[in-house]
């Protein structure tokens, strides 16, 4: 599977152009799903907001607003009251995977009951967006300070598709909890590789390799606490 994780989406040109060229197609030739699950298991999010997401209203940059081919939803509540053979050719269907923010583990749990996860690694040639709880998801482990949802086995833990932490949303305005202080304080309780990334930065994930994309602020810390700035 191939990977974009941003901590807002497809903020600016830069992501945008690593969104189609890991498509390998314009993005008007190609089929989308999109994911709004991480949502409800948020407190802040609502029903208004995962309607925004799903029809693109947030901003003219919404994944979700881009000139699809095809877009559908893909609610991970409701797989598991279906039958695999229905569910799964939708999504191998589809090109990219939209992948919306809200409560990580909770997306992480959904993710494994539905049966989602385990299809993952057939998917070599799909793309993953994530926004935020989306990117998060696919961590091994997202820190204390980011769990709005205690899932069963009460940890912090998520699917480790890659072996980094992502602290997202650095700097944002008015959100004091995500300062750049907060991120180096969360990064030394992960105890591993680890992104602070702004809103206009993502991560780009294909065959191990690992590429930032940023026009904005961003930070690794790395396994031993050292950091290094972008």
């Amino acid at each position: 599977m191939k990977l974009l994780l941003t901590s807002g989406g497809t903020t600016n040109a830069s992501i945008h152009d690593a969104l189609v060229g890991l498509l390998g197609k314009p993005i008007a030739d190609s089929k989308a799903l999109c994911i709004p699950t991480a949502q409800y298991g948020h407190p802040l999010c609502t029903p208004a907001t995962t309607w925004s997401f799903v029809a693109g209203r947030f901003s003219d940059t919404d994944m979700c607003a881009l000139p699809w081919k095809s877009l559908g939803v893909l609610e991970l509540l409701a797989l598991p009251t279906m039958d695999k053979e229905r569910w799964v050719p939708w999504v191998l269907e589809a090109d990219v995977l939209l992948v919306d923010g809200g409560e990580a583990t909770y997306l992480c749990h959904w993710m494994r009951e539905s049966g989602l996860a385990d299809l993952l690694p057939s998917l070599s040639d799909t793309v993953w967006v994530g926004v935020s709880a989306g990117s998060m998801v696919m961590t091994p482990r997202i820190g204390a300070a980011f769990v709005e949802w205690t899932p069963s086995g009460g940890d912090d833990s998520t699917l480790g598709v890659v072996d980094f932490s992502i602290f997202p949303h650095l700097d944002y305005e008015g959100w004091p909890d995500n300062s750049m202080a907060a991120a180096e304080r969360w990064a030394a309780g992960i105890k591993g590789p680890a992104y602070a990334i702004d809103d206009q930065t993502a991560i780009k994930v294909v065959d191990g390799d690992v590429e930032v994309v940023s026009e904005g602020n961003w930070r690794l810390f790395n396994a031993d606490l050292h950091a290094s700035e972008g």
